[in-house]
């Protein structure tokens, strides 16, 4: 039998072609992103590896920024000054001191702490810190709201310290600095020596400053009383 006479051939159906996604066009699908990615952002892993940048205070100390060193002793640390600290201004140094205060490493602690109050010990330290003094506040302040114990101590000390070289000024920035110390009066450990700031508050700040302590701090008995 011949071929013509089987019938027509069948031809086989011809096959669909899926054009190939262009580069463009698969970019730009995956520049839009997917739908879930508005959900679900890119989050920064808080335990990653990263370098510490440091603080202020450090690398001012670092620069040379600070006029003393800090010199080991075999019993107990001191602080070597480059120049007599009389002939040293207070504005800066001793604003940079105080804000060295919120430290949390050595040096760094010990030499804001003894730093400032070094400096405050000098001749004529009240004529020199008045000009100051709404800075040197602030700063303390910053020590005093801390979240860490040495912190606030060290602030504590810091206040203490101020007030008795410049007495009843200090007593505008009072109100300020003793909302913290209300809190931290509440708890056990920080009791007896709150109480003893205040007394000393109130024996540098003359009786203004009683009635600013009783208004923050109502439960507090006078040194007079």
């Amino acid at each position: 039998m011949s071929a013509s006479s089987r019938g027509p051939s069948r031809s086989a159906a011809p096959r669909s072609k899926t054009a190939p996604v262009s580069s463009s066009a698969a970019l730009a699908s995956a520049s839009r992103g997917k739908p879930s990615d508005k959900l679900n952002p890119k989050t920064i892993d808080p335990f990653a590896d990263t370098q510490r940048a440091s603080s202020p205070f450090a690398a001012i100390y670092s620069k040379g920024g600070i006029p003393c060193r800090l010199v080991h002793g075999s019993v107990k640390h001191r602080l070597h000054w480059e120049r007599p600290p009389e002939t040293i201004p207070f504005d800066p140094l001793l604003i940079t001191l105080a804000e060295g205060l919120k430290e949390t490493r050595h040096p760094y602690t010990f030499v804001s702490q003894e730093g400032f109050k070094e400096l405050l010990m000098v001749p004529a330290a009240a004529e020199k810190a008045l000009p100051i003094l709404p800075k040197l506040a602030a700063a303390l302040k910053g020590a005093l709201v801390h979240t860490d114990g040495g912190v606030f101590e060290r602030g504590l000390n810091g206040l203490v310290q101020l007030s008795a070289i410049v007495g009843p000024a200090l007593n505008i920035h009072l109100k300020n600095l003793l909302t913290s110390l209300s809190r931290r009066l509440m708890d056990k450990k920080y009791k007896d020596g709150v109480t003893s700031a205040l007394q000393k508050l109130e024996q540098y700040g003359g009786k203004e400053s009683l009635v600013i302590i009783k208004s923050k701090i109502p439960t507090y008995c006078s040194i007079y009383s």
